[in-house]
Formats: C-alpha cells, sequence, structure tokens
C-alpha cells in the first residue's frame, strides 16, 4: 500500500515538473518585424490600389496581432503536432475550436432579440419590373432615344441596339439596377409613371426609353419570413464572438514589440 502511494506521489510531482516547464516556456513577448508590416502594406496596396488609410493600417497590424496569438496558443495546445500547414492555419484551426464552443441551436427568444436589433439588415429592397429600348453611347445615343420615345408616341416601331443584360426585368431589386445601369438611371426610374413609355434615361452605356409596368415599395419583412436567415446570421455572430472574447481575454498576457519609429 505504501509502495502504492509512492508511485502515486512520484506521477504527481512528474506531472508538476511537466506542467511547470511547459508554462515556463510559454514565451508571451511578441516581435513585429519591420518586414513584416511592410510586407502587408505592400500586399494590401497591390489588391486595393492604394495606400492604407491610418485605421486600415491599424486593422492590418491588429490583425497580424491576433493572428500571431492565435498561432501562439495554437502550438501551445500542440495543434501543430500532428499538422504541417502553415501559421494561418494553425490560426483557423483554433479560431474553429472556440467557434464550436457555441450552441448549435439558438433559442426562439435569442433569435427575436437578434432580429429585433439587427432588422435594417432584413429590409427587402424596392423591386421594378420594366422594358427598355437602349442606345448604344458610340451610335449618337441620345438623339437616337429622342427620336425613338417620339415614334412610341405615334405607334411607329423603334430600332435599337442590343442590350448585355437584355430587354425587359421582371421584380428587378434597385441594387441590382444602380449596378446595372447607374444611379443616374436608377433616380429616373423611380420616378417614373406606370404603363406607359418615358425617358430617354442616361446609363453608364448610353441613353434608355423605359415602359414601367410596375413597382413593388421595400418594406421590413416579419420574422417568420426570414428565420432561416436570422438564425444563420445569429449563429454566426456568436461565432465571431467566441473568438474575439477568447482574444480579449488573452491578449493582455501578451507583450506586443513594434517599432515607433518605422517609416514607410
Amino acid at each position: 500500500m505504501k509502495y502504492k502511494v509512492l508511485i502515486f506521489f512520484v506521477i504527481g510531482i512528474c506531472l508538476y515538473v511537466v506542467d511547470t516547464t511547459m508554462n515556463a516556456d510559454k514565451d508571451k513577448s511578441i516581435f513585429i518585424s519591420d518586414q513584416e508590416i511592410l510586407s502587408l502594406i505592400s500586399a494590401w496596396k497591390s489588391q486595393v490600389g492604394r495606400d492604407p488609410t491610418d485605421d486600415e493600417l491599424a486593422r492590418i497590424v491588429n490583425n497580424l496581432i491576433d493572428e500571431e496569438i492565435l498561432y501562439r496558443e495554437a502550438l501551445f495546445l500542440g495543434l501543430d503536432q500532428e499538422d504541417t500547414i502553415i501559421k494561418r492555419r494553425l490560426a483557423q484551426k483554433i479560431s474553429f475550436l472556440k467557434e464550436e464552443s457555441i450552441p448549435k441551436i439558438p433559442s426562439v427568444n435569442e433569435l427575436k432579440e437578434y432580429y429585433e436589433n439587427n432588422k435594417e439588415k432584413y429590409f427587402i429592397e424596392s423591386s421594378f419590373t420594366f422594358t427598355h429600348y437602349y442606345f448604344s453611347e458610340n451610335n449618337n445615343s441620345l438623339d437616337r432615344s429622342q427620336r425613338a420615345i417620339k415614334a412610341l408616341q405615334e405607334n411607329s416601331t423603334v430600332k435599337s441596339d442590343p442590350f448585355y443584360l437584355g430587354k425587359a426585368f421582371a421584380d428587378e431589386p434597385l441594387r441590382n439596377i444602380e449596378t446595372n445601369f447607374g444611379k443616374a438611371f436608377s433616380k429616373e426610374l423611380m420616378e417614373a409613371n406606370l404603363n406607359q413609355w418615358t425617358g430617354p434615361f442616361e446609363s453608364t452605356y448610353g441613353h434608355h426609353i423605359v415602359y414601367l409596368n410596375s413597382t413593388n415599395p421595400g418594406y421590413i419583412p416579419l420574422i417568420e419570413e426570414v428565420l432561416r436567415q436570422v438564425e444563420v446570421d445569429f449563429l454566426q455572430m456568436k461565432r465571431e464572438d467566441a473568438v474575439k472574447g477568447f482574444l480579449n481575454n488573452i491578449r493582455s498576457e501578451y507583450t506586443i514589440f513594434i517599432n515607433p519609429d518605422l517609416k514607410f
């Protein structure tokens, strides 16, 4: 019996020593090199085509620090032992672990509260049903469109140019119209009269004459109409909060070193 107690005591001491050694090796210092920051700035400029603003630069550096912290924590948990993927993959891996800690099925009250606080996300845009004739800006578009609307008013035929998205649009959201035709066109369309040819409307491609069939005003739907999307968005928010909470809890354990005299 005494030998068994001694064995357990020795095992306990060994575990304590191992734990102490591992914690002693857990370096909390992070050195952000000039080259890392300059490399990220260069990548940003290549993708966006301009220098980052002060706020954007702060986000770039903070994201780098967050990634480094997640990477370190992943290493401390031994997630690298059977995984040869790069640092970013390890940071993602521990992020996924934190995300999975949230409940899989939110309660009805949680979804209702989230919906009430985020109704604007589910706003159903205004939509329009219309037909149009298109006149290319490369082919005297304004003059031809003016002559075309007079011809339609006199029940004459109209010869127009082909438009790459087609001639008729049914329940087209306003956002799509702004993207495909431009804001000037969408503004004219919102003020157009129903069931008559109007125009010319100028777009980014030329001019158009338009027959507006119907409009559907925008509205905020009942939660039942968008319940599935609300649940998806709520769970995504909880996943992001889980990772942010984890980072906030351990951030203070790290000392960050950045060259204050770095110029770029």
